[in-house]
């Protein structure tokens, strides 16, 4: 994902120890002016976890049991939109992640024990154990692990699994693996197995055993395993293009039917066998999955979810809508259905660099950006704070700061804003804004529009399908100006926030430098900051480079937001994943 130096200082210390993460703040930036309704108080939300690694014994399987829990039955689950893509090659998104759970395994993954989330090995007896200073991983397989198929799990699929992550057609996922292994523009270096070539530095001296080997030391490698990205591929059952429509499953779940955009049904892998699996319990029979449904419906839904049919009834990640979030907190007789947690996340609204050159432009964007009422759009201060940094509160080198003045004047500043495009001489500035095409970001879109217009710019509103939002603003040559996105560390530190998003070495089709930001002095400091051996000292510097880029105000920062969601009656252990900002399905039981 990134052209970096490596990652030992931080990930050194993450890999041996405990990642104490502060949870977010709550209120301040313009408490409830100008129509913001204070709310109901909400019970405690699930805060940030502690991170640790797990050892050898806390990798082995059964997962521990959920208190009161049975198997059998079916869920029912509905979704605004339908997983963009199954191979896991390129999922990059907590949706799909959460998804890739019920039909991908890795070698590593994460289980949650109350506050504390472990890496684990998943279809690795431990975590892999590191030699020669960071520079070798070795990891073995568990004995039982099997395909959907019945066919043993080998080696050779997962060093096959990494070498087709290289290959043209895998446009999104992570990167990280990629790069650290060619050290080079990876898609120039090697372009994937299909055509007889493989990876000298990925070994595999028998069935169940895999070797890394880096020419830099990267102590944080576990870590990256845990993403879906790096999760097993069927060497035997790889359709490469096709493999993205049905891919064979290693999880507890597999694929039996599905209508792209309407529904999707799995059912059990009698396969996979629960003794080798320490993260999932996969309780349910059966999960079914349907499309569809935007905000409003999904939560009504969900709200009337104590009798009928709708019992069994749950979603991911459709958080409660902002025109009912008051209506839910006031309501006592949902209390035990609604989960509630701090967002690992950060939100933000990217400026595309490449065609807003000019720096007071961007600076003006930002003092007009209209926070409070987009917070008052999607349900007033419950639903999150005022962010004014690029790093989440929760991750480690995140310092604070308001650099554009947003908790004194959370409105905007429209007269600053004109005042700079007139020193820019830029008046009357043309913005295309581009927004998700749901109802909500149909009116949250209204309010910038006019924030923008009364602050001397020119807007333009341009709807994109929700499906393909992704793939749109990751596109170099986009022909729009300012568009949301978010983003989570693919581990708790800033070194897979603000290197993956803000070095302009990284810009090309696909990248998460959405922001098309390519700064020569900021590129320059990521990589003195990787190379720093000192944590402290290292997260000192991320925060301090944080602010640098704001001051050149590559985006606009957004909402911190807080995580509301319902469920049925008869849905048990719905968990929230504090890292991914999700339910997740490991835990969910159908109540007998």
């Amino acid at each position: 994902m990134i052209s970096r130096k490596t990652l030992q200082a931080a990930a050194a210390v993450v890999a041996v120890g405990t990642l104490t993460l502060t949870a977010c703040s709550s209120g301040g930036g313009g408490g409830t002016k100008s129509g913001d309704k204070a709310s109901a108080s909400p019970s405690k939300f699930n805060e940030h976890p502690n991170i640790v690694v797990g050892t050898a014994a806390d990798s082995q399987g059964p997962a521990k049991p959920v208190e009161g829990a049975k198997a059998g039955g079916t869920v029912k689950n509905i979704e605004r939109d339908d997983y963009e893509h199954l191979d896991p090659a390129q999922v990059y998104s907590n949706t799909g992640s959460n998804f890739s759970l019920l039909i991908t395994r890795g070698l590593t993954g994460y289980k949650q024990e109350g506050n504390t989330v472990k890496l684990v090995g998943d279809l690795a007896t431990d975590t892999g154990v590191a030699s020669d200073g960071g520079k070798t991983w070795t990891f073995k397989l568990k004995d039982g692990v099997k395909w959907e198929t019945g066919d043993a799990i080998t080696s050779a699929d997962v060093k096959h699994s990494i070498e087709r992550s290289f290959a043209p057609f895998i446009t999104q996922g992570a990167t990280y693996v990629q790069r650290w292994l060619t050290e080079e523009d990876y898609r120039k270096a090697y372009t994937g197995p299909y055509d007889g070539k493989h990876l000298d530095n990925v070994t595999t001296p028998d069935e169940k055993t895999i070797v890394f080997k880096f020419a830099k030391p990267h102590a944080d490698f576990n870590y990256a395993m845990a993403m879906t990205t790096y999760g097993v591929v069927s060497q035997k059952g790889d359709t490469k293009e096709e493999y993205d429509k049905k891919p064979v499953s290693s999880g507890p779940y597999k694929i039996v039917n599905r209508v792209t955009d309407k529904s999707l049904s799995l059912e059990r892998n009698t396969n996979w066998d629960a003794k080798t699996d320490p993260i999932r319990h996969a309780y349910p029979d059966k999960w079914n999955f349907e499309f569809g449904y935007q905000a409003i419906p999904a939560t009504d839904k969900l709200l009337a979810a104590d009798k009928g049919e709708d019992v069994n009834t749950m979603s991911f990640y459709s958080g409660v809508a902002g025109d009912r979030l008051q209506k839910v907190l006031d309501d006592a007789s949902v209390k035990d259905r609604l989960v509630k947690g701090e967002s690992p996340y950060a939100d933000y609204y990217y400026i595309n660099n490449k065609k807003v050159t000019d720096l007071k432009v961007r600076q003006a964007l930002n003092y007009a950006w209209p926070h409070q009422q987009i917070r008052t759009t999607e349900g007033g201060p419950a639903t999150g704070t005022y962010s004014t940094t690029l790093l989440n509160p929760s991750v480690a080198g995140f310092q604070d700061y308001d650099l554009f003045g947003k908790k004194e004047k959370p409105t905007g500043d429209p007269e600053k804003s004109k005042a700079l495009l007139k020193e820019a001489g830029k008046e009357n500035y043309k913005i295309v804004y581009a927004y998700n095409n749901t109802p909500n970001q149909q009116k949250v879109s209204v309010v910038i529009e006019d924030a923008l217009k009364k602050a001397g710019f020119e807007v333009v509103l341009k709807p994109i399908d929700t499906k393909t939002w992704y793939d749109e603003i990751s596109k170099v040559d986009k022909q729009f100006d300012v568009f949301w996105g978010g983003w989570g560390a693919d581990w708790p530190n800033a070194s897979t926030v603000l290197p993956v998003l803000f070095d302009g070495r990284l810009i090309q089709d696909g990248s998460n430098n959405y922001a098309n930001f390519n700064d020569p002095e900021v590129n320059a400091e990521i990589d003195r900051i990787l190379d720093l051996a000192d944590l402290n000292e290292q997260n000192k510097a991320w925060g301090a480079l944080d602010k640098k880029i704001m001051e050149k105000a590559a985006l606009i920062p957004g909402i911190q937001e807080k995580f509301y969601i319902l469920h049925g009656s008869k849905i048990g252990g719905a968990t929230y994943d504090a890292l991914g900002k999700i339910i997740s399905p490991n835990d969910v039981f159908v109540k007998q």
